[in-house]
């Protein structure tokens, strides 16, 4: 892993915070933004054309949002997020966005530092999370604009860098960038610590020496009472203990341990690559992800005279390998379990205008079987199954009908999904879902969360966020900061922290 340009070192921060967030991806950046006590307003002469909502802002037009009622102000809104939260956020950043207008948001931020609550942002890379692995020249599937995080507009930050982002959405490198300035624009940098790996976070409820007791020898001797929360009757308040390892300059790990009475997870769902489960999976011909493709192409280990490029998936990461085969004149063979008139099939969710690559790519997947020539260089297997990988770089498929076909491949990609790495959990945190037996998936078994405040169903003062609570996308992720603020925000001032 690349070591930041500039870090900030645990060693050098309390052992004591009151949030800690795990991910620092574009979910923990926009909570960490309304954390340090930036605040949303009505903006003045500001007009919602949802005529509904606008009467409740202007009800409280003098109170930021932070300190409303949010399942007020978000009854009856709908689109495509089921998070009501979101879609309260969204509509305020982005009104009427889903018709395709361009309104200005609504709201005006105001920095007010004395509502700011300290906290640690966590991150193995640099700010930006899994954008900063998501090479190439494909396009985001977001609109550039609702790739972007309050206070700083997308076009603004691109004018800055005399960069011009293409048909209204932008390439992974130029949004990985955008969001790696983002926290020094926002003056966030000393919240953000890098290059760190959470191993273990359980909860504690002791006194203070045995807490003391628990910490490292390394650190005990810099933690003082004033680090720890304040007690009742000697007891601390429970707290969560937040174990791992931080690399720095010299490849060295150095161990830290926190403790934090809140915990936010925020780590995405982009670790762990799903799997098939089949034999010869682990054969060193097959990969699981499009970067080993980019690669293999750049190293000449595939090229135009090379057998068929074996693509397993229906989407749009697989979309995107075959444009990247297409774009080198590489062979695909590409093969998925759905049938193409599938209405779950996200292609059918995308418009024709704004995503002709990937209807590009559905068109093929329609009309191209292994029966016909129409388009060189591409054939198409769907409502198959992969049986097996041989060791002579041969792929046994199984149609739903049952006959078996052999396939001589160069190299396989599955790209069937991803899963969170929540290892550092119990049970892998799967406690936590929807369905406790089942492992956390964005699509298939999010975090159970209260709508409103975020935080868990099964674990007090724990929160999730983004694609691990359901919300895939920037634009909808961004309604977990502005829940879990607004919950944090309420639970001080009852506790008779002035604001």
């Amino acid at each position: 892993m690349p070591l930041l340009e500039e870090t900030t070192l645990l060693g050098d921060l309390s052992l004591n915070v009151p949030v800690v967030i795990i991910g620092n991806g574009p979910s923990g950046m926009c909570l960490s933004y309304l954390l340090s006590g930036y605040r949303p307003y009505m903006a003045p002469g500001a007009v919602h054309p949802n005529p509904i909502l606008h009467n409740k802002l202007e009800e409280g037009r003098h109170f930021s949002v932070v300190d409303q009622d949010l399942e007020y102000l978000s009854e009856g809104l709908e689109g495509r997020s089921s998070n009501p939260v979101a879609l309260l956020f969204d509509s305020l950043l982005h009104p009427d966005a889903d018709f395709r207008f361009d309104y200005p948001s609504v709201l005006q931020w105001k920095l007010e530092k004395h509502k700011s609550i300290p906290h640690i942002v966590l991150g193995k890379g640099p700010p930006g999370g899994a954008w900063h692995v998501m090479k190439g020249s494909m396009l985001t599937i977001s609109l550039d604009n609702w790739m972007e995080l309050p206070g700083l507009q997308l076009k603004d930050w691109s004018n800055s860098k005399w960069r011009n982002l293409m048909n209204d959405r932008a390439t992974p490198e130029e949004i990985a960038l955008y969001y790696k300035d983002y926290v020094k624009i926002m003056g966030l940098q000393k919240n953000f610590v890098g290059n760190t790996q959470v191993t273990s976070v359980s909860k504690l409820q002791q006194d203070q020496e045995n807490v003391k007791d628990k910490m490292p020898k390394s650190v005990k001797m810099d933690i003082t009472t004033q680090q720890l929360p304040a007690t009742e009757n000697g007891l601390a308040h429970s707290l969560w203990e937040v174990r791992g390892y931080q690399k720095i300059g010299d490849g060295s790990h150095v161990p830290f341990c926190l403790f934090s009475e809140n915990v936010v997870l925020a780590t995405g769902t982009y670790d762990l690559p799903a799997r098939l489960g089949v034999e010869g999976e682990d054969l060193p011909f097959v990969f699981h992800s499009i970067s080993a493709f980019e690669s293999a192409i750049k190293n000449c280990k595939v090229n135009q005279t090379s057998d068929p490029v074996l693509i397993v998936g229906a989407g749009l990461t697989a979309a995107d390998a075959v444009l990247c085969a297409y774009h080198h004149n590489i062979s695909v063979i590409h093969t998925f379990r759905r049938s193409v008139t599938d209405p779950g099939l996200i292609f059918k969710q995308l418009p024709k205008k704004l995503y002709p690559e990937y209807h590009k790519v559905y068109h093929k997947m329609c009309n191209q079987s292994y029966t016909t020539t129409s388009f060189p260089n591409y054939t198409s297997f769907p409502e198959n199954c992969i049986v097996s990988f041989q060791p002579e770089k041969k792929c046994i498929l199984q149609s739903t009908s049952g006959g078996n076909t052999v396939l001589n491949i160069s190299m396989a990609l599955v790209l069937i999904g991803t899963y969170p790495n929540l290892s550092f959990l119990k049970e892998h945190g799967k406690y936590l879902g929807i369905d406790p037996s089942k492992p956390i998936s964005c699509k298939r078994n999010p975090i159970d969360i209260d709508p409103y405040t975020f935080e868990c169903t099964k674990e007090a003062n724990f929160f999730g966020m983004g694609p691990l609570i359901g919300d895939n996308f920037v634009r909808f992720l961004k309604g977990g900061a502005l829940g879990i603020t607004s919950c944090l925000v309420k639970r001080l001032k009852k506790k008779g922290v002035n604001f």
